[in-house]
């Protein structure tokens, strides 16, 4: 039997996560790899798990059975219509893979149970080693009054320190799996989570994965660069529905994405470009996002000119397939005994760990370049 690799993810009844099941059983009953970057031929011999070896599991809040998930997301018009027929053994193969996340009096507890959990999932499948990916619902902001991975042990052990997403990567680690945040959650951004990461040997990245408008400032952006032409201007709009524009409906949460969301025009435009970022729940549209952005730029002996665009998508069909690619890539960085932040992942992420470069150009060759070394 080939060797296989867990993908353990939290937030696993989610949109994001279900369609990510979904998705890889399509993929496994020839559905095309649209999206999956690591499906193309720059990555034919960076030896990659192949898709169908992913298996899946994972922790969440909630009891609704995959099942129903996905016939929502057909229905939605977020999958195609027969699929959740088509793919009923898959579904229910990963079913018996989630657990809702465990309750108990401590956090320390609360981690090890978490990592059991885990530990179980890769000992019941004899998974040669997992990956987890937080794709849970974006956090508020959290300062981490601890810079000592001893004194955070402490802490744990004596009550509840720590936000969600630091608890979920630390349960990895415990585990021994490698962690990606695809949020702009807290997660691995106070360096005490790294340091316990570095500790255990293993690798990370992230974070908040780059689907949409911000993929789109990640092109234009180093095109006026280039261009030398001054961008004075940029601002933009955006309309949410489904639950991840319910979360960011709070101004907290709200906050933890516009922050990832402007880090990236800032590293490459400067801190000079004047506009903000807006986002609005907008209920009635579902898995469905619009952004609207504008530029005001200068051309040639200071004639002002502007650049509009929009982007509509479905953000649990654009997210998915990055999900199947930073399992296979970061289970590769396990396989190389790679250890800390994978700066290399950049291309996925609008405030990627470890590094300040945001040109996508720049970032697909590095990626391709890491891979296939």
């Amino acid at each position: 039997m080939r060797p296989r690799v867990g993908v353990w993810l939290f937030g696993a009844r989610g949109s994001v996560a279900t369609t990510t099941v979904a998705g890889a059983a399509a993929l496994t009953h020839g559905a095309p790899p649209a999206g999956v970057v690591t499906a193309g031929p720059a990555f034919s011999s960076a030896g990659l798990v192949p898709i169908e070896d992913l298996v899946f599991g994972g922790h969440d809040v909630t009891e609704t059975p995959l099942a129903k998930q996905v016939e929502r997301l057909v229905a939605g018009g977020v999958l195609p219509a027969g699929l959740d027929g088509l793919i009923s053994a898959e579904l229910a193969a990963a079913e018996r893979n989630l657990v809702v996340l465990p309750i108990a009096p401590t956090q320390a507890e609360v981690i090890e149970l978490m990592a059991a959990d885990i530990r179980a999932f890769a000992e019941r499948h004899s998974l040669e080693r997992v990956v987890a990916i937080n794709v849970a619902s974006t956090e508020p902001p959290y300062e981490i009054l601890y810079d000592d991975v001893g004194a955070l042990r402490s802490a744990l052990a004596s009550g509840s320190p720590l936000p969600g997403s630091c608890v979920a990567a630390l349960a990895a680690f415990e585990a021994g799996a490698s962690f990606i945040d695809f949020t702009p959650s807290t997660s691995i951004r106070p360096q005490v989570i790294r340091d316990w990461a570095v500790e255990r040997g293993l690798p990370f990245g992230g974070q908040d994965a780059k689907t949409g408008e911000t993929l789109v400032k990640s092109v234009l952006a180093p095109m006026f660069t280039a261009r030398a032409l001054p961008v004075h201007a940029w601002s933009g709009t955006n309309l949410l529905g489904g639950g991840d524009g319910a979360t960011l409906a709070d101004p907290r949460a709200a906050e933890s994405k516009n922050v990832s969301k402007e880090r990236g025009l800032v590293d490459m435009l400067g801190p000079d470009v004047a506009g903000q970022v807006h986002i609005d729940y907008v209920d009635p549209l579902g898995d469905w996002k619009t952004a609207w952005d504008h530029i005001l730029f200068s051309g040639f002996l200071g004639v002002r000119m502007t650049l509009q665009f929009t982007w509509q998508g479905c953000d649990s069909a654009l997210a998915a397939p990055l999900v199947l690619d930073l399992a296979r890539l970061s289970a590769l960085a396990l396989e190389r005994g790679h250890v800390g932040p994978m700066p290399f992942l950049g291309f996925y992420f609008k405030d990627p760990v470890a590094s300040t470069e945001h040109s996508l150009s720049t970032q697909y060759e590095a990626l391709v370049a890491w891979a296939t070394s």
